[in-house]
């Protein structure tokens, strides 16, 4: 059975510039009645203990705190959670009345949406806060002792210096926070960034230059007692992320709400996107799913490899052997060996994983172990 649970809201006050996820602007959508189908497919799983809970978006702050309040105490009267029950919120939405919510019910990190400390670029991504918000939050955070959370960052920004990189690299120097997220700008379809990029009214760095931004945050962050331990995150001793490691270690895990993904025994199912779909399928009919997809014994492997090979210390020879039944070599050997003589991959006794030279090129990477 999973020990990891996602729960989906899809509400912003804002779209940012960039974002291509499942989100609608929450202004006059049907809120109340996403949250009561929300809770009748939470109640449909039977009370248990948990590993990690996940509330991501969207943005969970945007509901209100009586929405809030509804949805946590169910959630705490179902679920005992042993180790992370997470949160992502705005800074500006993370109101001191919301944040003693969360912790009163329980939520023991708090993955924070700053993506940079400089205003200027924060209003080029459509970020409805500014740099008194981050701080603001944090300081009522670490008042009534929710000091475990991560700030999520953003590089190569339309714009961005390397003193703007600098910059929050100071911040967090003097904020000690306990887990970065430091992403790379994707330019997505259907986006405004895509849209501005195509009319020529946007350009960011080019890949030998993004190359070197992502190296250096690598090497600071070390440098600071962050030590890389996936592709783009970074945590002080004993503070990764439990939850992110539940996906990347291709474990199972519930995923509930408009558009989310689970993963049961081999199984990957996604549930309706459009949200008034998703209040009319858990009203009308108990279930919301979309879409069941089995994955055969060969797909459950490929993504054992390109999600573990994320992390640091790649993948688990010997838990691959304990999953399937056949040893890593009798399967991969050769793109292994390929890669390794590449300079992308190394191996010892326990692990396959990617070198630093490797995660420049994971994507080529990860493609060699795809049919």
């Amino acid at each position: 059975m999973p020990k990891s649970m996602y729960i989906h809201i899809p509400f912003c006050n804002r779209i940012c510039t960039y974002c291509d996820f499942n989100k609608v602007l929450i202004k006059n959508q049907p809120v109340d009645a996403y949250v009561d189908a929300l809770i009748k497919e939470i109640e449909m799983i039977e009370p248990q203990t948990l590993k990690t809970i996940y509330v991501g978006g969207g943005t969970p702050t945007a509901l209100s705190e009586q929405q809030l309040e509804k949805l946590l105490a169910v959630i705490d009267g179902r679920f005992s959670v042993e180790d992370e029950f997470c949160f992502e919120g705005n800074p500006d939405e993370l109101t001191l009345d919301k944040l003693d919510l969360l912790h009163n019910y329980g939520v023991n990190r708090i993955s924070l949406g700053v993506q940079t400390f400089n205003n200027d670029l924060l209003e080029v991504l459509g970020r409805s806060h500014n740099y008194d918000d981050i701080f603001r939050a944090i300081n009522h955070m670490e008042k009534i002792g929710l000091d475990n959370y991560s700030i999520d960052l953003m590089y190569n920004l339309p714009g961005e210096t390397m003193d703007d990189l600098d910059q929050s690299l100071k911040y967090i120097e003097e904020l000690k926070p306990r887990h970065i997220s430091w992403y790379s700008l994707i330019i997505e379809p259907h986006t405004v960034f895509y849209n501005r990029m195509r009319k020529g009214e946007l350009t960011v760095d080019d890949d030998e230059k993004e190359g070197e931004k992502y190296l250096y945050v690598i090497k600071e962050l070390e440098k600071l007692g962050y030590p890389q331990y996936e592709i783009s995150n970074f945590a002080q001793p004993e503070f990764e992320s439990s939850h992110n490691k539940t996906y990347w270690k291709n474990d199972n895990y519930y995923g509930l709400g408009a558009g989310s993904h689970g993963y049961i025994n081999g199984t990957r199912y996604y549930n309706v996107k459009p949200v008034n779909h998703y209040i009319q399928a858990m009203e009308e009919k108990s279930d919301a799913l979309k879409e069941s997809l089995e994955l055969s014994v060969k797909e459950q492997m490929e993504e054992e490899m390109f999600l573990g090979l994320r992390m640091n210390r790649g993948v688990d020879i010997t838990r691959f052997e304990e999953k399937y039944g056949k040893t890593l070599d009798s399967v991969y050997g050769s793109v292994i060996e390929e890669e390794c003589a590449k300079g992308n991959l190394v191996r010892d006794s326990g692990h396959v994983a990617l070198t630093p030279q490797g995660r420049l090129v994971g994507n080529s990477v990860f493609l060699g172990f795809l049919d």
